[in-house]
């Protein structure tokens, strides 16, 4: 679907700095996530909103596209195969699944004693699937929207400058009743956020209604 295919903005809400969000997207409406001031990443988990237990695979999303990035075209699928939504829109360019979520634990390792009380994306996890009744064993590997993660011939990869500018956008259309759990990433300890975590935007619209 292309954005001519959507007509009623039904939500429009910005997501604070460092805070984590969620939503039910329900199938068929398109959702934008807006990198408002440029260089800002995003943490995400899909699940179904019918049964949470089919929640997003990075290991088939990567398997299905042949390729390590989420970017327009994506098919994003599920732990049961399905595909639960798919980009029809990308003006950055540049969105990882393999890095994965940052956590106290995490942060203690790369960066030292002195970040273990720093929040995480992790945190942020916890705190909003709390309200579904679901908790850290609900974690999957995630999507990280606008996150440069470039990746060498050797297999390595490194969290490097974001190159999303202001206003870069992706937009989401869900192929089946969707919850989306962000994470606006609060990381200060590499350059993902360009040490200045900053809020996104999220606007949802309705599709249009088929002919007869």
């Amino acid at each position: 679907m292309g954005t001519s295919a959507f007509t009623d903005l039904v939500l429009d809400v910005v997501i604070p700095a460092r805070s984590p969000w969620s939503h039910v997207l329900r199938r068929g409406q398109k959702l934008r996530l807006i990198d408002v001031e440029g260089q800002q990443a995003v943490d995400a988990l899909f699940y179904s909103a019918a049964d949470t237990a089919q929640r997003y695979s990075a290991q088939d999303t990567v398997r299905e596209q042949g390729s390590a990035y989420i970017g327009l075209g994506t098919r994003l699928v599920s732990n049961q195969g399905a595909v639960m939504a798919q980009v029809v829109e990308d003006s950055s360019g540049r969105h990882d699944t393999l890095a994965g979520c940052c956590s106290c634990e995490s942060n203690v390792v790369r960066f030292g004693e002195a970040t273990r009380y720093q929040h995480a994306c992790r945190e942020n996890f916890v705190l909003e699937l709390g309200r579904y009744g679901m908790g850290k064993r609900d974690i999957a590997p995630n999507v990280n929207f606008f996150m440069n993660v470039p990746i060498d011939d050797a297999g390595n990869f490194a969290v490097l400058d974001g190159i999303s500018p202001p206003g870069s956008y992706i937009d989401l259309v869900a192929e089946m009743d969707l919850l989306c759990v962000f994470s606006n990433c609060p990381q200060i300890n590499n350059p993902s956020n360009d040490f200045n975590p900053t809020p996104v935007r999220v606007m949802i619209w309705d599709a249009a209604p088929q002919p007869a």
